[in-house]
């Protein structure tokens, strides 16, 4: 506070405050201060929110190196086992239910999931898909809702297409088959 405001506001500035600051050189306090930022690097520019070191690019035979240890799973595998955990699940309830249109109820739900996932698998690995990163994204998103729209269009049309549709031995399979994306999960993180 200045002695005009301290004035105004009904009180008076400590002598000693004003003394002790206009007493000392400007170059000192500012030593002071720029003293303990010196000795310490702030702990942002060494370290993230994880205690992990800052980001940095890694060059050309790292970038390799990662990718060559990276695991990735092949969406024909995962499409594969889908159809292979249907076509178990439909002979499975079809010799439980004792019953064909159990059976191809449940071999109608399989195909709702491999379907769909064969067409994204195809839309997604094409050349155009891997031209760069925006494509890829934008074909990502194309590709999901083909998918997503061609499930809904099966799921429709099931009960013109299995007489005698079975939705519990259809749900069933169809849920099992896209369990199978839980389990490539699992495939890559050994």
């Amino acid at each position: 506070m200045n002695p005009s405001s301290a004035a105004a506001h009904g009180g008076e500035e400590p002598q000693g405050s004003i003394a002790k600051a206009s007493s000392r050189p400007v170059s000192s306090v500012a030593a002071e201060v720029a003293a303990p930022a010196a000795a310490s690097v702030a702990p942002w520019e060494t370290q993230d929110d994880d205690g992990l070191p800052p980001f940095r690019r890694l060059t050309g035979p790292e970038a390799q190196a990662l990718i060559a240890k990276e695991r990735t799973v092949s969406p024909w595998r995962v499409i594969a086992v889908q159809a292979a955990v249907g076509v178990a699940t439909a002979v499975l309830l079809g010799l439980l239910w004792r019953e064909e249109a159990v059976a191809w109820s449940a071999l109608y739900g399989a195909a709702v999931v491999v379907v769909p996932g064969l067409l994204m698998a195809r839309g997604m690995t094409s050349r155009m898909s891997s031209m760069n990163a925006g494509v890829s994204a934008v074909s990502f998103m194309l590709w999901e809702m083909v998918k997503i729209a061609v499930s809904v269009v099966m799921l429709m049309i099931a009960p013109k297409l299995v007489h005698g549709l079975s939705w519990p031995a259809l749900l069933a399979t169809l849920v099992l088959c896209i369990k199978v994306y839980w389990l490539a999960l699992l495939w890559r993180g050994r």
